[in-house]
């Protein structure tokens, strides 16, 4: 099933259901938000058939939020070893040899996730702005000091992600030894929809999915990869962000950048974003997740 959170034609907030087509809210016989819902999805799931809700609105006349607006928190891996070695390229520095030796990640600011077709504004001071494309999951149920080969069952879904970054900001902060932080504290985009797991089901390869990625700059596609290339598994990511700490449901876990999947790494032949720019994130099964910068 693919999972929204939307504005209605009257301006009502409502979440629900879409074939793409048509959305379907879920009425008083469900939680009140899609959080709620992921929260206690073992007890809804299973009473959830699209066929049977009462209900629905065409596509094109709703407003879609983030799926999920108000997670309980957001980390950021960078799990694709070609981003890794392309952005060290072009910053001149080494891969970390400790990249090799543990996940890694950055928690984001939870409380500015926007979503499909949400205005991004460049923030004040910056002049690089990025885009960065990524695949997340959210989490399903609680849980501490899960183990890889356990991690899929704590898995509710999966969205895009653009972890929009000011390089400007974030290449200067850094260099304190922290971060980054403003460099990415103006928005996180995730959608269009969540996507349960197994409409992914067709596209899965052992602990990975064969899943094109792509990132498209007013029509011209800039970036492409594929999710199966990624280093570190979501299994890995879980295990690693469960070490020692509960991860609650509606946490998302961000993959990091695909390769080639930011403007950094395209060295002279990128341009930073500027206001009135579309930004359109592609993956196989999940959707287009489409912005425009302001």
């Amino acid at each position: 099933m693919k999972f929204v959170t939307f504005q209605d034609p009257q301006g009502n907030t409502q979440y629900g259901i879409t074939d793409e087509v048509h959305v379907y809210p879920l009425g008083p016989d469900y939680p009140r938000t899609m959080l709620e819902f992921i929260q206690n999805h073992d007890q809804y799931m299973s009473q959830l058939k699209m066929n049977e809700l009462d209900k629905s609105y065409s596509l094109e006349e709703v407003n879609l939020l983030a799926p999920l607006p108000n997670p309980p928190s957001i980390r950021d891996f960078m799990a694709f070893e070609e981003h890794i070695v392309n952005a060290a390229k072009q910053i001149g520095m080494e891969v970390a040899e400790a990249w090799y030796e543990i996940p890694a990640f950055y928690f984001t600011n939870h409380l500015v996730v926007s979503g499909h077709q949400a205005h991004i504004e460049r923030p004040p001071k910056c002049v690089a702005l990025d885009y960065e494309l990524e695949m997340a999951c959210v989490i399903g149920k609680e849980g501490k000091n899960i183990k890889t080969s356990e991690a899929e069952s704590y898995i509710f879904g999966y969205t895009i992600l653009n972890d929009w970054s000011a390089r400007d900001l974030q290449a200067k902060e850094m260099k304190v030894g922290l971060g980054p932080a403003k460099g990415k504290d103006f928005t996180t985009t995730i959608g269009p929809y969540i996507v349960t797991k197994d409409e992914l089901e067709p596209y899965k390869l052992g602990d990975r999915y064969n899943l094109d990625m792509v990132a498209r700059v007013n029509g011209a596609q800039l970036s492409k990869g594929n999710f199966k290339d990624i280093h570190y598994t979501f299994g890995d990511m879980i295990e690693r962000a469960s070490d020692g700490v509960t991860l609650y449901p509606g946490d998302i876990i961000g993959s990091g950048t695909v390769g080639t999947g930011c403007i950094l790494e395209l060295g002279t032949e990128g341009k930073w974003l500027e206001p009135g720019d579309t930004v359109e994130l592609e993956i196989t099964g999940i959707g287009k997740l489409k912005n425009i910068v302001v």
